[in-house]
């Protein structure tokens, strides 16, 4: 048996990730966080559709800053998962998988489509 003395960094705050694998955590966690935004919006529309007086009631829920950031928060994670699951699709095929420097272009690109569009949602719920 060899007693290899190697280094072992297990502090996850010094540890440099490339920019693929922050695209790849972040597709997770915003396909996480958008099966539970679904399951509430599915809740929040069987509400709505029970009677008039509830639907009054889940309006005026959705008034309050807090359920509004929620749902901007939603579909920032909706967009970021479709963007990022859509560059997964494309390598599925067989494209950007060249080198580790055309999965990195990809991944800046997915991120840069993600920014626009995120902005696009925020200029259109603030006007």
């Amino acid at each position: 048996m060899v007693d290899k003395k190697r280094p072992v960094n297990l502090d996850i705050g010094t540890i440099k990730l490339p920019i693929t694998a922050y695209v790849s955590i972040l597709h997770r966690v915003s396909g996480v966080a958008t099966l539970f935004a679904i399951a509430i919006f599915l809740w929040i529309l069987d509400q709505s559709l029970a009677s008039e007086q509830s639907f009054q009631d889940v309006s005026n829920i959705l008034s309050y800053p807090l359920a509004q950031f929620i749902i901007w928060g939603s579909l920032v994670a909706l967009i970021y998962h479709t963007v990022a699951g859509i560059r997964h699709l494309i390598m599925d095929l067989g494209f950007g998988e060249e080198s580790f420097n055309s999965g990195r272009i990809s991944a800046w690109v997915s991120v840069g489509v993600a920014l626009v569009l995120i902005a696009v949602v925020t200029g259109w719920i603030i006007l």
